[in-house]
């Protein structure tokens, strides 16, 4: 629980300032919706949630502030920072949307399954707000939720997700 507090904290002074695209909320909100879910779902399944809800507080940080991994493993250690690295998306200067996509799915598609349960119910988090505010880019990502999903085999996590919260 000390590593989950100080992984909190950390994430919340790198997001400070940040505002969540489309609903204008602070950003770390969203990142602390994740850990609650992953927390939830692992419980749920009998299952210690471990590190899970901490490499979930951080698992944008690297991607979206000035954080690294280096970082992120001095003081959280290695399993966290490995968490994050699968979590952090491929940067913009490699290649189109299309390539950085398939290289996601191809690392993510080796993570771990409680890294992989993070990324969905990421996803899921993400939809709720893309759906309501950006009917354009929904279909899209509806599209490329589907392809991870499937290199990663958790479908039925997304389903278990939309059905536990009641939305869509």
């Amino acid at each position: 629980m000390i590593m989950l507090t100080k992984a909190i904290e950390y994430a919340t002074a790198k997001h400070e300032g940040q505002v969540r695209k489309y609903t204008g909320e602070p950003y770390i909100e969203h990142p602390l919706a994740v850990a609650k879910m992953i927390d939830e779902y692992l419980r749920a399944m009998d299952v210690d949630p471990g590190i899970s809800p901490t490499i979930a507080v951080l698992h944008d940080t690297v991607e979206d502030t000035d954080a690294t991994i280096e970082e992120i493993e001095e003081l959280f250690g290695e399993a966290v920072a490995q968490g994050v690295w699968f979590l952090t998306k491929t940067p913009n200067f490699v290649g189109n949307r299309e390539s950085r996509k398939t290289l996601c799915e191809a690392r993510l598609a080796k993570a771990p399954y409680s890294i992989k349960v993070i990324k969905t119910l990421d996803m899921f988090h993400n939809s709720l707000s893309i759906q309501q505010y950006d009917p354009k880019f929904w279909e899209t990502f509806k599209v490329e939720t589907a392809s991870l999903l499937a290199a990663m085999g958790t479908e039925d996590v997304y389903r278990r997700a939309k059905k536990n919260y009641g939305l869509f």
